[in-house]
């Protein structure tokens, strides 16, 4: 028998493994990003920017079909922070891009 300590979920009325309620809140407390046109959004993907979009604090305009390679998700639904090259610290918002 294991060591791992049993905790009570009220939700569902059961005892159950401690990492197991933990992994089951994470999961339910994930916020889902959507891309312009509803697509799922996940760290690692790649997507095109839909519209030109001037970058504050970096005087350069990212243009209509610009790929951004390996995105990471912020935890809002709605930013996603990107690389690119000569620009530090980029966030877009989901809106702006849709998935490749």
């Amino acid at each position: 028998m294991s060591d791992e300590d049993y905790v009570y979920d009220e939700v569902s009325g059961e005892w159950m493994p401690a990492s197991e309620l933990a992994a089951r809140r994470a999961a339910e407390s994930a916020v889902e990003v959507r891309d312009a046109v509803g697509n799922i959004l996940a760290d690692g993907d790649q997507v095109t920017l839909i519209k030109d979009l001037e970058v504050k604090g970096a005087g350069q305009t990212l243009k209509q079909g610009t790929l951004i390679k390996s995105i990471r998700l912020t935890g809002d639904a709605q930013e996603i922070d990107c690389k690119y090259p000569g620009i530090k610290g980029l966030v877009l918002r989901a809106e702006f891009v849709k998935k490749r």
